[in-house]
């Protein structure tokens, strides 16, 4: 990340509460609250009380604040988690945040890195990607429905207005990749499309020699399909399929337990890497 994007970020994330930016709320029980900071509103609870917005804006992210009542309630900026859960406006379903963490890491992405994702879906992969490329880093969204492009889009700006813009150069096609990849020498290839073994062979020459393919796919059926045709594609090696699991746990005085509900199956998560062959 080049030093201007690392201060846009560091200055977002640091400010003090603006006016019509989204918070979270927290009761002293754990309960969250989300709103938009507006200046004479206020945030009406029947166990806190009134909290005036006014206390808000202007006071540094984490702040104790208290209610008319006197209950404290800790105010906090949205988290990249929060915004793509309770923020991020849907037009499909959206890959998982727990999902998501473990597709910047397997996809191995790094600072400058080539990348191109298919489809754009409602923008919760490009705003991931994107915080994490940096200045020299490119990302080409392919979605072949235009209708789904502006609002994924608008999802994108707003987290760059919440989070900074880190400066990644940020290109976004109307295409379908089932009928080709409009780019070459990429690290990273993402394919979130109901057939990625139709894609498959363009993501192979689309990649750099060692370069990473991820299909996050919700089906076992769409599993079992790409990782045979992977697995009987000779310029492809090291197949690996997961599911991710998450259970949160309840700490308090004297128990701990995990939560009646739990974040089960979400998806899975395809990955494998381009072999070079030429000399096979």
């Amino acid at each position: 990340m080049s030093d201007s994007g690392t201060e846009r970020a560091q200055e977002a994330v640091r400010r003090p509460f603006q006016e019509g930016e989204p918070i979270i709320i927290i009761e002293p029980q754990g309960q969250k609250h989300f709103l938009t900071l507006r200046r004479n509103d206020k945030f009406h609870h029947t166990r806190l009380g009134h909290l005036a917005h006014n206390n808000i804006i202007g006071s540094p992210p984490g702040s104790l604040l208290k209610s008319e009542k006197g209950e404290p309630a800790v105010c906090l900026r949205l988290s990249l988690e929060d915004f793509v859960l309770k923020r991020l406006k849907r037009r499909t379903s959206i890959i998982h945040p727990k999902d998501l963490a473990s597709l910047v890491t397997r996809g191995d992405l790094f600072p400058g890195a080539s990348v191109l994702e298919a489809g754009l879906g409602s923008g919760s992969v490009t705003t991931f990607v994107l915080r994490l490329l940096g200045q020299h880093g490119r990302l080409i969204s392919c979605e072949r429905r235009r209708e789904f492009i502006l609002p994924a889009l608008e999802n994108v700006e707003e987290a760059k207005s919440l989070f900074g813009d880190t400066g990644a150069d940020h290109q976004v096609l109307q295409a379908d990749v089932y009928y080709g990849i409009p780019a070459t020498d990429l690290d990273l290839v993402i394919l979130d499309i109901p057939e990625p073994d139709a894609a498959a062979p363009f993501a192979w020459k689309a990649l750099r020699p060692g370069g990473v393919l991820l299909s996050w796919l919700p089906t076992v059926n769409q599993v079992y399909i790409l990782g045979r045709h992977l697995q009987d594609s000779a310029g492809w090696g090291v197949v690996e399929i997961r599911e991710l699991i998450q259970r949160s746990w309840d700490v308090a005085e004297n128990s701990l337990r995990p939560f009646h509900k739990m974040t089960a199956h979400t998806g899975f998560l395809v990955r494998a890497r381009k072999l070079d062959i030429s000399n096979s």
